[in-house]
């Protein structure tokens, strides 16, 4: 091999190394990105107690999901936009959900747990449990404007940030944000596990209450 051949090949090394590292930026920076519309707290916040049923009926509250990052989706099936955004919610709870991450997805229809029933059936739910609240008070006891609104919890039950409005949940930048704050989250709690702690940084905080989608008020 000649010395312009040795050269050439060295500048194609260099060239495939940076288009390398700037791919791998390029991924590290869509897993910082905070997703449009979610709004995240400067350090977690305690959330209001609230009470519901599982699907067999038995009693369930935010604490018995504590040691688990939570992502709590309020929703009904009268609610179009939440019908719209179930489904991603399912896939996302298939993609993340275990020992570390789980989505709760809560019902406030009055109707009771049948047409939760027949909306998961039709819809080919299957990784999402099912959770009630017939009493429909969830939404004003946790100060959301409306339904869907989502709520980010951390391992200690306290509130990382929250969302309003549907979102796509299995979407690549969603799923690789909610990654971020599962593994941002164990370290900051394995570091201090006695004081509120900081927001994972996983992406730019908003100043702000900020609405996304077209959600729909909460049915009083």
């Amino acid at each position: 091999m000649t010395t312009d051949h040795i050269l050439i090949v060295r500048r194609f090394g260099r060239l495939k190394l940076a288009g390398c590292l700037l791919l791998a930026g390029t991924q590290i920076a869509a897993a910082q990105q905070q997703p449009k519309n979610f709004v995240m707290h400067e350090t977690s916040r305690s959330i209001a107690a609230i009470a519901f049923e599982d699907g067999q009926g038995q009693p369930h509250s935010l604490t018995d999901f504590q040691g688990k990052i939570v992502l709590l989706n309020i929703w009904a099936t009268w609610c179009g936009p939440c019908r719209r955004e179930m489904p991603a919610l399912d896939r996302l709870q298939a993609a993340l959900g275990g020992s570390e991450f789980t989505v709760v997805a809560l019902s406030i229809d009055r109707a009771g747990i049948e047409p939760v029933r027949k909306f998961y059936s039709e819809t080919g739910i299957r990784n999402l449990a099912i959770y009630i609240d017939a009493s429909g008070k969830s939404p004003r006891v946790l100060n959301a404007i409306g339904v869907p609104t989502t709520f980010l919890i951390d391992r200690e039950g306290r509130e990382l940030g929250r969302v309003a409005g549907p979102v796509d949940w299995d979407a690549p930048e969603m799923v690789a944000f909610i990654s971020c704050i599962i593994s941002g989250d164990d370290a900051a709690q394995s570091r201090n596990h006695s004081k509120p702690t900081a927001t994972p940084p996983c992406g730019e905080r908003s100043l702000g209450f900020s609405a996304g989608g077209t959600g729909t008020n909460s049915q009083q």
